[in-house]
């Protein structure tokens, strides 16, 4: 869970001297886009109905005075564990606020307590001040209508395999790429859950086997912070930065089934060769579809949806597509979610330094044991004693008189 630095706890305790918290608005209906401009002290105004896991994450990285959310955070359609993120790290989350809250002009300063958020002396928008209490009441009623979610799961799982069974099954519009796949590993990297973590603890991974790099969206800024470089970047576009797609990484729009690609006037604007892939399902599905497709020997997936909660994060439209996809390719797909949580270094360095002098220790009585070691030994303290008479006689320091 991300903690507010102690620097961010000190600057609300100085604005704490009157009830409820004060800031400038950040204006944005799509969280990913806000956090990209969302600074600490500022106050997060959204426009998002069952606050996922990532985005929550994302915000409370950018340590908020307070979140505004123009709609429920939890519907209670699932158990989303947006909500509880948030109000565990003691960031003021208010609720249902209304679209008025939307109209806020980007930059003023509001005052937000009691749930009202008020701009000077004018009542803006009224909402519910969530709580842990609050949370963990509305996650008990979302699990409890969790079949009515797994009806409708199935229902659309057959409605997606009814329209994309030619690609699933036979591969047909898979667009032909330069980056060539066949024997190789690949490594498709999206900024999910664990993502960083996970990279970490894969870095041996790489350097060993030089896998291919699949970021989708902002998967390619999250290669690029690693310290590698992308071969080849797969999605919309509406989430990776401009550095990103002219890194020289082949680039792959996705794009609608009527034909609509709403990332292809930036890649165009920007001049990078690229091609389309039209599909119904989600990016990272269809950079799955491709590796695999290409002769990918093993897929490896970082920061992907793979548990239920994650497929409804996504809403009913995406998940079919991807635990389709997942069984398409599950035959050589590794998901690296979580090896980050499976496996941590448990030796401090004070240990490793503490087995060293225990080390020492040891070789020292091995050696003061044999004679040998006993004959090393008396070499060793004449020849120091012989420097430090030689460092006495050069510092003019006359040796003490024998009695």
């Amino acid at each position: 869970m991300t903690r507010v630095s102690p620097l961010f706890r000190r600057r609300r305790a100085t604005v704490e001297t009157e009830p409820g918290v004060r800031g400038p608005v950040r204006v944005d209906a799509r969280t990913k886009n806000l956090t990209k401009r969302l600074q600490p002290g500022d106050i997060a105004v959204i426009d998002h109905v069952d606050l996922d896991r990532v985005s929550a994450e994302a915000l409370v990285a950018c340590q908020p005075a307070a979140v505004l959310n123009a709609a429920p955070s939890s519907s209670g359609r699932y158990p989303n564990l947006g909500p509880g993120i948030v109000v565990d790290a003691g960031i003021p989350l208010i609720d249902d606020l209304g679209p008025a809250v939307m109209t806020l002009v980007e930059g003023r300063e509001v005052h937000v307590v009691d749930g009202e958020v008020r701009q000077g002396d004018t009542l803006v928008a009224e909402g519910v001040v969530q709580d842990a209490e609050r949370v963990e009441e509305t996650m008990e009623r979302a699990r409890e209508g969790m079949s009515v979610q797994l009806e409708a799961f199935a229902a659309n799982t057959m409605d997606y395999l009814r329209r994309e069974r030619e690609l699933l099954i036979d591969g047909i519009g898979v667009p032909d790429v330069r980056t060539h796949f066949d024997g190789r590993q690949a490594l498709i990297v999206v900024r999910g859950y664990h993502y960083k973590e996970d990279l970490a603890m894969l870095r041996s991974y790489v350097r060993e086997y030089r896998p291919i790099m699949v970021g989708v969206d902002g998967g390619a800024d999250a290669i690029l912070e690693a310290g590698w470089t992308p071969d080849i970047i797969v999605g919309d576009m509406d989430s990776v930065s401009d550095r990103a797609l002219t890194c020289g990484a082949e680039i792959v729009v996705h794009a609608y089934r009527d034909g609509r690609a709403p990332g292809l006037p930036r890649v165009v604007q920007l001049g990078v060769d690229h091609v389309v892939f039209p599909a119904t399902g989600t990016s990272e599905d269809v950079a799955m579809l491709l590796a695999d497709d290409k002769g990918a020997e093993l897929i490896v997936a970082v920061g992907t949806h793979a548990t239920l909660i994650e497929f409804l994060d996504k809403g009913r439209s995406g998940m079919a597509s991807t635990f389709l996809t997942r069984l398409r390719v599950g035959s050589k797909l590794i998901d690296a979610k979580g090896v980050s949580r499976l496996y941590r270094p448990r030796i401090s360095t004070l240990q490793i330094v503490m087995l060293a002098v225990a080390g020492l220790v040891a070789i020292t009585v091995a050696l003061a044991s044999t004679t040998f070691g006993q004959t090393l030994f008396l070499l060793l303290m004449a020849r120091i004693d012989d420097l430090l008479s030689f460092f006495r006689v050069l510092l003019g320091i006359a040796p003490a008189s024998l009695t």
